[in-house]
C-alpha cells in the first residue's frame, strides 16, 4: 500500500482490513477521531507508538507531553506541519 492509497481509505467508514495498529490509529487520526487514534497508539509500546503518541499530543497541543513521546522514540521534536508529519509517520509504516 502507498500513501496515497491509506489516504483514498480515509473517505470509508470501515479502516481496511489486515492494518496493523500503528496505521490504524493514524487511520482514525485521518478521520478526524483523536481520541480512538490516542486510545490505539497507547496499545503499542514500542517506539513506533511512541512516534505517534507524541505525534497526536502535539496536535493535541500538549508540547510537554509531546516532547516525551519524542524522546521515547528517539526522535526530535517534529517542527514540520502536522500534515507533513502524519505523511511522513505513513510513509515510514506502509
Amino acid at each position: 500500500m502507498t500513501v496515497a492509497e491509506f489516504k483514498a481509505t480515509l473517505g470509508t467508514t470501515q479502516p481496511p482490513a489486515g492494518l496493523g495498529q500503528p496505521l490504524l490509529a493514524l487511520w482514525y487520526d485521518g478521520r478526524g477521531d483523536w481520541s480512538l487514534a490516542h486510545e490505539t497508539a497507547q496499545e503499542i509500546d514500542d517506539a513506533t507508538g511512541a512516534w505517534i503518541h507524541a505525534y497526536l499530543h502535539r496536535k493535541e497541543g500538549d508540547a510537554g507531553n509531546a516532547a516525551y513521546w519524542y524522546r521515547r522514540a528517539g526522535k526530535a521534536v517534529a517542527t514540520v506541519s502536522l500534515e507533513t508529519e502524519w505523511n511522513d509517520i505513513v510513509a515510514a509504516l506502509v
